[in-house]
Order: C-alpha cells, then structure tokens, then sequence
C-alpha cells in the first residue's frame, strides 16, 4: 500500500492533515527569542538588524514547515524584516537610524538595568512573531496553496505589528488577586512578593493580550 505524505497536492493546492496544524513548541520559539536578544545586544552597525533578519527568517520558515507549508523569498523577506514593511531601507536609511536609536539606547545603559531593553524588545518582537504566525498557521489560515506568498506574509506582518502594538501601549485592565487567608508575612514581604507576582504574571498577560490584538487585526482586515 503506498504511503500517504503529510500533504495531499492537487494542482498546487493543498490540504493539511488534522494532526499537522499542531501548535508551535513555545519552548523551541523561545530559544529564537532568547537568540534575537543576544543579536540585539551586539553594538554594531548593520550586523545587529541583518543576524535578526537571519534568525526571524529561520523561525518563520522553522514554523511554516511544521505546518506543512513553504515561503516564498519575498514572504519570508517581509516577515522576517526586523523592522516594519514601511520603515526607511537602504545602507545610508540603516545608519541614520543606527546612529539615531544607538546613541539613545548607550545613554540608557548608563543607568543601569535600562541597559537590558533593547534585547528585551528584540526578545519580544522575535517570540511574538514565531507565536502568532504559528497562530495563524494553525487557526486562521484559509488558503490552500502550499506555499505562502508575499501578499499573505504583509497580511499577516501587519497584524503581528498591530497586535505588539496593541499589547504594549493599551491600558491593562486591573488583574483579580485570589485572596490570601491567614497571612502570616509582614508587611515588606508581602510588598516584595506581591512586586515579583506582579512581573511573574506580566508573560502571561502579554500573551494573551497579543494573541487578542492579532485576532482582531486579522478580522479587520478580511473584513
């Protein structure tokens, strides 16, 4: 009997078997992300944003083929750009913007841990991506053809962008805190702790609150 491949082709069309359009493993899209904030640390010129494109190319190309599905160059190009599709190009456009944000960020550093938000962002953006395309791989996507093309790759990019920016600049709404019976701290341990509970839950939030704006963009845009 011969064997079924994962895919079954019919004229350049496709359709995924159930048990392909798993989710992503988050811990293998974590290691991406914790790659794109090593890459975001380097204080280089111009290196910095192409090993980011690298690294944000092989994560999407790493999730599309675990779903099945190929990219094309442009595609992947547009996702994979660490910068938005309509940001300024070009090797002069790089430094003007290197020169500009570098600067500001080697300021920061000086203070002290504001030194680690450039491969915070880095971080975030990367594992953003690798998550939310898989989302879309695996939930939203309608096309049958095998392999994703530049129009689908500025579909999904521009609501992956909506999304983080979403998440990061609308208010949080206000967190309900099981209650505690019998507690037995004093009061800068309680402090303290409820402080860290605070940043422990803020993965968690986030998450959901990126998945919620990529939901939406992608609704508004099919509408």
């Amino acid at each position: 009997m011969a064997q079924r491949t994962p895919l079954q082709r019919d004229g350049g069309a496709s359709t995924a078997v159930a048990g392909l359009r798993s989710p992503a493993d988050r811990g293998r899209v974590g290691v991406y992300a914790a790659l794109g904030a090593s890459v975001g640390a380097l204080p280089l010129p111009w290196i910095p944003d192409s090993l980011a494109r690298r690294v944000r190319g092989a994560l999407v190309h790493d999730v599309a083929v675990r779903h099945g599905l190929s990219l094309t160059n442009e595609a992947r190009a547009v996702l994979a750009d660490p910068w938005k599709s309509d940001a300024p190009r070009g090797v002069m456009a790089q430094a003007v913007r290197f020169v500009g944000v570098r600067l500001v960020a080697r300021t920061l550093t000086r203070f002290g841990p504001l030194g680690a938000l450039w491969p915070a962002r880095n971080a975030l953006l990367t594992f953003a991506l690798g998550h939310l395309f898989d989302r879309y791989l695996a939930t939203a996507r309608t096309e049958r053809a095998v392999r994703i093309d530049l129009d689908e790759a500025r579909r999904v990019r521009a609501a992956i962008d909506a999304a983080v920016l979403r998440a990061l600049s609308v208010p949080t709404p206000a967190v309900d805190e099981p209650t505690i019976i019998d507690d037995q701290r004093d009061a800068t341990t309680a402090l303290v702790d409820g402080l860290l509970g605070v940043i422990a839950g803020v993965p968690g939030r986030l998450l959901a609150r990126l998945e919620e704006g990529f939901d939406e963009a992608l609704a508004q845009a099919h509408g």
